[in-house]
């Protein structure tokens, strides 16, 4: 019976990842359906702080077995965050929307939920980045920080609203991981798990893509399945 439920479910999930930011900033309409004027000119609103802007995307892209290209990118509280800063570590980076119900599954009741707290514990560093440009859904930092709040994420989430970062490393979806060796090579790229809300598509047994790439390189094994398409919603880009 929730094999037969899943393609509603997948389906509902889909409606969910296009649902539009609402605009709190739109003017208000009378009762005729015009804008309401706007406040005198004399009345100057105080300018919205905002994060340290991104570095440039390096121009190489990113590739499994290849160094993973470098950024600096600000979090929500607005320090940079760079990624070679990391190097000696194993790093996992978590492509984020905080409103995706593929996101919200994933941290509420799937494998999200606990897992980059219990990596962490073991030295992993684990940076989620939310590439949404200005407007579109899951964008943000009030959003991005009741989101972190509301999943109980301690892990840093970063801001790459010109999405450089995100179209360098080929993130697609959310959510959409990479993991990093402590020498600075990418080693795994695509979906966390084979259960988008919970079960496996098809059936058969589940998977979690990125737990079994981390214990075959912990192992020294090289990684068996280095990349596997990534589901979920589309990163919210400002084009393409």
């Amino acid at each position: 019976m929730l094999r037969s439920l899943l393609p509603i479910a997948v389906g509902l999930a889909l409606v969910g990842c296009d649902k539009p930011k609402e605009s709190p900033d739109a003017p208000p309409k009378d009762s005729a359906g015009a804008a309401a004027p706007s406040a005198s000119p004399s009345t100057k609103a105080e300018p919205e702080a905002k994060a340290e802007p991104a570095k440039p995307a390096p121009e190489v892209q990113a590739a499994v077995g290849k160094p993973a290209p470098d950024f600096t990118l600000p979090d929500l509280n607005g320090a940079s965050h760079q990624l070679s800063a990391h190097r000696g570590k194993w790093v996992v980076l978590e492509w984020f929307n905080p409103e995706c119900p593929f996101v919200k599954y994933a941290h509420t009741d799937g494998p999200l939920a606990d897992m980059a707290a219990k990596e962490v514990e073991q030295g992993v560093v684990w940076l989620a980045i939310n590439s949404g440009a200005p407007g579109k859904q899951g964008h943000g930092v009030q959003a991005n920080r009741s989101g972190a709040s509301t999943f109980g994420m301690k892990h840093p989430v970063l801001l790459d609203e010109d999405g450089a970062i995100g179209h360098t490393y080929g993130a697609i979806k959310t959510p959409h991981v990479f993991l990093i060796d402590p020498e600075g090579v990418l080693r795994y790229a695509g979906a966390i798990d084979n259960a988008p809300i919970g079960e496996v598509d098809g059936g058969g047994e589940y998977r979690n893509h990125l737990a079994a790439a981390l214990a075959e390189v912990r192992a020294s094994s090289p990684v068996s399945t280095p990349e596997v398409p990534a589901y979920g919603c589309t990163v919210k880009y400002a084009k393409g």
